[in-house]
């Protein structure tokens, strides 16, 4: 999670809002990473999930991240929990609630639906941190 934070922080240095991601294989080993880009590309996909999850795909050879860990700073959006549920990554770890698009409880939980997959699901890790970040961002707009 550490690693997802200084993704956020460096999303919110270029004027994105500061999400982080990191996918990490059985071992431990990072083989994806993300933060927020959708303001640079101009895409809505450009979530730091579906980076991370496009650069372990990459890392593998293949769409499958069985066994692998995605952490994330922010709840994720229903686009990055069907992401998820479609790579089939087992475990999900996520630092602060999102209360306007959270999909793993905050708004619904998309991995208690019928779908083929279910990944467990651990909320609450740095969340304070993770928040600070999101809080400290946003102030800077107003």
């Amino acid at each position: 999670m550490r690693l997802a934070l200084a993704l956020a922080r460096e999303a919110a240095a270029r004027g994105e809002v500061p999400v982080g991601c990191v996918i990490a294989d059985a071992d431990g080993a990072v083989i994806g990473t993300g933060r927020n880009r959708r303001e640079e590309t101009r895409r809505a996909d450009a979530h730091a999930e579906m980076e991370a999850i496009r650069m372990a795909c990459a890392a593998r050879g293949t769409w499958r991240l069985d066994g692998c860990t995605l952490y994330v700073t922010l709840e994720p959006c229903p686009m990055c929990a069907g992401a998820v549920v479609n790579a089939r990554i087992p475990t999900v770890v996520y630092g602060a609630k999102e209360p306007n698009f959270g999909s793993c409880g905050s708004v619904l939980n998309l991995f208690e639906e019928r779908y083929g997959h279910h990944p467990a699901v651990y909320g609450g890790v740095c969340a304070d941190e993770c928040a600070a970040v999101l809080r400290a961002f946003f102030e800077t707009l107003r």
